[in-house]
């Protein structure tokens, strides 16, 4: 049996005890006029920083990296490479996103645009069948559905860039957990049990997450040596090991003998955007969100610039009135999301339009506010699909008030279930993000428009919002996001609601009922827990409404004090994750 690593056997260990043991007790004092509300929903206390992710093994990570002197990028590039071994469905090194940054410091923001591209042979109709229609296996499942990956180059660029610590350092706990293994969380099991289908399509898949042609279970112990390989390799050389050389090859073997196109060429022309971020301010607050080729932050800024324009004392939290302002200013907001932006290397994106507070006040006086404006009279009947739900979010702050918020997926859960011979990494399947066919809805139910098209190199729409909160003097208050497909941008936007206008902490903006409403279906999804007659009021306002499954996974991270109170939560709708605090 190989030696495992003290800072292995460390993370194990804290991993077989209750959170709240695995750091030094705390004088009580240090609590006093810490979050005395009445809500029944508390955060994770923090002294000097705060992680908060979907996978406990990968938050402990963050926080041991801040112990050891990293910052908040250090420790946030730690926990992404943590999360492609302890988190496959989401976690990785073959998909991409977005890394927001706020440098306390300085006071500046910056966003890293590390989203996948199209390869060099992609073509605008290369998944329509003969008869024009979508092909969505074709897809979905194929390694054609793949973009050329942008998260090696952008956890390496931030690191290099932003942080403190040499890669190897940060970068060593992940390649622990995947040289010698970890225990099978329930959650893990539960994920590999429902994409069981598309996992088994691939044999390269099934040597590492199937035991006798079954998933792994609760318990096992996952080991996953070719990982551990790449990641090594990656440590050594950085985004170099992964576009040239031994990983570049594997990538295009495979591609090359199961149909797919990327290219050596397509992996080492690979770049990642350091972009100025969407700014608005609402209220005394100013935030900071991802622009385009994501469409989270310019929909998030143009919704809450409608929403200032009524007062909403008149509007309880979660009443009928409530819910039917939210819902309509959505369908406005995604009418913009899905038909003006895109790519901007290759398109023009009203960005001071969209972000307008003149233009926002004109929607804003298109709102009915006893009647639901179909649709239909919004724009022209659409087809939509089902809601995945997938990819993952980190929050992080440190001591001295940086602040990450990084969202990155692999697009569905597992992605097209592929995983690259001798590499060990799965594959995304990002190219479904683009507009297939023009009018018809993706697999998030997104009708998209001509702007989003399939071009070579260029990157498709996200609907990915890590997002940046300060206060009127530009200091840190607190960083969020979450998964969740096209129902992103409505959780994020809710949450700051709930947390501006109604004072909420960030642990009650997560836990209570999310709703969401993106145009097309039209529909209000609604969670358990919504009032049946405020449901009922809804109907009579001219509504339709559907109880949805629990969605998304918010994670967010507060500061309220540096070297004093931080705060974290992690969404209780999914299993596993965890907020800590970081206590020097």
């Amino acid at each position: 049996m190989k030696k495992i690593s003290y800072f292995l056997l460390k993370i194990l260990l804290i991993n077989s005890v209750n959170i709240n043991y695995a750091f030094p007790l705390i004088d009580a004092t240090q609590f006093q006029n810490i979050e005395k509300n009445t809500e029944i929903y508390k955060p994770i206390f923090g002294r000097n920083g705060i992680v908060v992710s979907e996978e406990e093994m990968a938050s402990k990570i963050g926080v041991e990296i801040l112990r050891q002197g990293g910052n908040a990028i250090d420790a946030a590039v730690a926990v992404g490479f943590a999360l492609a071994v302890t988190f496959p469905e989401a976690g990785n090194i073959g998909g991409g996103g977005f890394m927001m940054i706020w440098l306390n410091k300085e006071k500046k923001a910056i966003n890293i645009n590390y989203r996948e591209k199209a390869p060099f042979l992609a073509t605008k109709n290369m998944f329509l069948k003969a008869n024009g229609n979508i092909d969505n296996d074709k897809l979905d499942k194929s390694y054609l559905s793949t973009g050329v990956p942008g998260t090696v180059m952008g956890l390496t660029y931030a690191l290099k860039k932003y942080g403190k610590l040499p890669l190897d350092k940060v970068i060593k706990p992940a390649i622990d957990l995947a040289e010698n293994g970890f225990i099978v969380s329930h959650a893990l099991s539960q994920s590999l049990i429902d994409s069981e289908k598309l996992l088994s399509t691939s044999n390269e898949t099934k040597k590492i997450f199937f035991n006798n042609g079954k998933p792994i279970k609760v318990g096992d112990n996952l080991i996953q040596h070719d990982l551990a390989k790449t990641l090594k390799i990656i440590s050594e050389l950085g985004s170099d090991g992964f576009y040239k050389g031994e990983i570049a090859k594997k990538i295009v073997d495979d591609m090359k003998a199961n149909g797919g196109i990327i290219s050596l060429e397509d992996l080492s022309n690979y770049n990642v955007e350091e972009q100025t971020p969407i700014h608005g301010k609402y209220k005394n607050y100013n935030i900071y969100s991802v622009p385009p080729p994501s469409s989270g932050g310019v929909t998030i800024i143009e919704m809450l610039n409608i929403l200032e324009n009524f007062d909403l004392k008149k509007y309880p939290l979660n009443s009928a009135k409530y819910f039917h302002l939210m819902n309509e200013i959505m369908s406005y907001a995604y009418f913009d999301r899905n038909n003006k932006l895109g790519d901007p290397n290759f398109v023009k994106n009203p960005l001071d339009l969209l972000t307008n507070k003149e233009y926002s006040k004109l929607l804003a006086k298109k709102i009915n506010l006893s009647t639901h404006t179909p649709s239909s009279k919004i724009e022209s009947s659409k087809n939509s699909k089902k809601e995945e739900i997938n990819t993952t979010h980190f929050s992080i702050i440190d001591s001295e008030g940086n602040m990450v918020s990084n969202t990155y997926t692999l697009n569905f859960s597992f992605g097209n279930g592929k995983v690259v011979k001798g590499a060990g990494f799965i594959l995304n399947n990002e190219m479904g993000d683009f507009t297939a066919k023009i009018g018809s809805a993706n697999s998030y139910g997104l009708v998209q428009g001509e702007k989003n098209i399939i071009a070579p190199q260029k990157r498709p729409l996200s609907s990915m919002s890590p997002t940046i909160l300060l206060n009127d003097k530009s200091e840190p208050i607190l960083v969020v996001g979450a998964p969740g497909g096209s129902r992103i941008i409505s959780q994020v936007f809710n949450f700051l609601v709930r947390y501006i206008d109604y004072h909420k902490n960030i642990a009650t903006c997560i836990a209570t009922p999310k709703f969401h409403n993106q145009l097309w279906p039209d529909i209000f999804f609604y969670e358990e827990g919504t009032s049946p007659d405020t449901l009922e009021k809804m109907v009579k306002m001219g509504h339709k409404i559907k109880l949805s499954e629990p969605f998304g996974s918010l994670q967010a991270a507060e500061v309220k004090e540096l070297n004093k109170q931080y705060f974290g939560f992690t969404d209780p709708r999914t299993e596993g994750g965890a907020a800590i605090g970081f206590f020097q």
